[in-house]
């Protein structure tokens, strides 16, 4: 999210490369997968022809399975996997993440008080289908109340993480390490007390899954790591380029900057190990076109934000990505209307930039919002762009100055209304980047215009 004044090295369109996924992994696909996964331990477990029992007991062992199963993979989800979040959209990955870690946490704390079949230390030995009784042996009550104290504090501490405070390197750690003991002691639960998971069928499910879920965190908090330590960037420049707005630009210490489509973003370290889990997301700022390095434009509102200032020149940094599908490339429409709140300019300002790089003709709309005019960032180059392209740009502030040009107020439905009137706004595309309560709210007009929801494209990084 920035720009570096000057000195800009050449752009070489042809070597711009993007990173991109097979085809057959849409976005459909991957939920009909999801859900076929979901009830599969449900599905193998009634064709293993059991007697059947109390039909309170055979729905919580069913509740259980297909809980469990979901919480396993819960691991694929935490929007580090660009197979899953580049398809769905970052925001809709995080938002099924944590909605149904919540519903299948729901699911796994009730499913032990549906038993209603005697409930003697060990089923009776001629009780071999385990029709009239349920294991409550030691080994099955240690780990099921392991990995449901676990699921708990995991879950908790997601929801409340917030209003805990702390730092978010704390939080992520102890969230791994939650995960760990969740997955690991569930498997082991299920396995010595499912009446049905004794099959080999299911028991190979349940070690697969275990395996999936430790390599999920392997990947994230190991083999990651490994890698960004083999693909160093150092920073080039840190300047403030408006009111508690920085611009940071990284270079890679050999080779090319990573390939990324126009309004992905990258999670970003700078100064600290990669081992040590002080990452940031922040937006590209620069045009995918170029690849000698990464810009990006940054608001003060954290502890990492705040110590901006003091980042020098040469320091070590290290990015986690692409990630993110609020892109155009790849994306048919008869133009394309931006909508920016703050630093929520950044992801469109690469966008701009590479459309620009790509002689895009089609014409396009920028609504700017702002609280004061010193917080507006390269108003001189949005201005040179409008010559540039077939671009109008317009800015808003919530509280401008006397003799303000621009508009007064937010970006609201009476001046979205207006300049897409006389345009056919339904085949365009709708990019939205800003504070929650923005994209909501301009979401809403565009349906209300007419515009298809597939036709809009925003992000949303929190949802409690």
């Amino acid at each position: 999210m920035q720009a570096d004044p000057g000195n800009h090295p050449p752009v070489n369109i042809a070597r711009a490369r993007k990173y991109t996924v097979p085809a057959i992994l849409t976005g459909p696909a991957l939920m009909a997968l999801y859900l076929g996964i979901l009830v599969l331990p449900v599905a193998a477990a009634w064709l293993q022809g059991l007697p059947p029992r109390n039909w309170r007991d055979d729905l919580s062992s069913g509740l259980a399975l297909c809980a469990f199963s979901g919480i396993m993979m819960e691991f694929l989800l935490s929007g580090r996997f660009r197979f899953i979040s580049n398809h769905l959209g970052i925001d809709a990955t995080m938002r099924v993440h944590q909605l149904m870690a919540r519903t299948l946490t729901l699911a796994l704390l009730i499913h032990p008080f549906l038993y209603v079949s005697g409930v003697p230390a060990y089923p009776m030995p001629w009780d071999t289908t385990r029709q009239g009784s349920v294991d409550f042996g030691l080994v099955t009550v240690l780990t099921g109340m392991a990995a449901w104290i676990a699921l708990i504090v995991l879950v908790l501490f997601g929801i409340f993480r917030e209003q805990r405070g702390g730092s978010y390197e704390a939080w992520r750690a102890s969230h791994g390490v939650a995960a760990a003991f969740v997955a690991g002691f569930g498997t082991l639960h299920v396995l010595e007390a499912g009446r049905y998971s004794a099959d080999p069928f299911l028991a190979g499910f349940w070690i697969a899954m275990l395996a999936i879920a430790l390599m999920a965190l392997a990947w994230v908090y190991l083999l990651k790591p490994l890698w960004q330590v083999r693909h160093p960037y150092s920073v080039r420049s840190v300047r403030r380029i408006a009111e508690r707005t920085w611009e940071l630009v990284v270079v890679p210490r050999r080779g090319e900057a990573i390939p990324f489509s126009a309004g992905q973003f990258v999670w970003l370290n700078v100064g600290s190990s990669p081992f040590s889990l002080n990452e940031n997301p922040f937006s590209i700022a620069s045009s995918a076109a170029e690849r000698g390095r990464l810009e990006f434009v940054i608001k003060e509102v954290g502890d990492f934000t705040r110590g901006l200032g003091t980042i020098r020149p040469g320091a070590e940094a290290y990015v986690d990505g692409p990630f993110g599908n609020m892109t155009v490339a790849g994306r048919e429409g008869a133009g394309i209307a931006f909508y920016a709140g703050g630093v929520g300019i950044a992801p469109i300002l690469s966008i701009l930039r590479d459309v620009r790089d790509r002689g895009d003709t089609r014409p396009m709309l920028l609504f700017y919002g702002n609280r004061v005019a010193e917080q507006i960032v390269y108003g001189e180059e949005l201005d040179e762009m409008t010559r540039q392209l077939d671009l109008t740009v317009a800015h808003f502030l919530s509280e401008p100055p006397t003799g303000w040009p621009g508009r007064a107020g937010m970006i609201d439905e009476a001046a979205i209304a207006g300049a897409l009137q006389d345009r056919e706004c339904d085949g365009w595309l709708h990019v939205i980047c800003g504070p929650l309560p923005m994209i909501e709210k301009i979401e809403g007009t565009l349906l209300g215009l007419g515009v298809p929801d597939s036709r809009i494209l925003s992000e949303r990084f929190y949802y409690d």
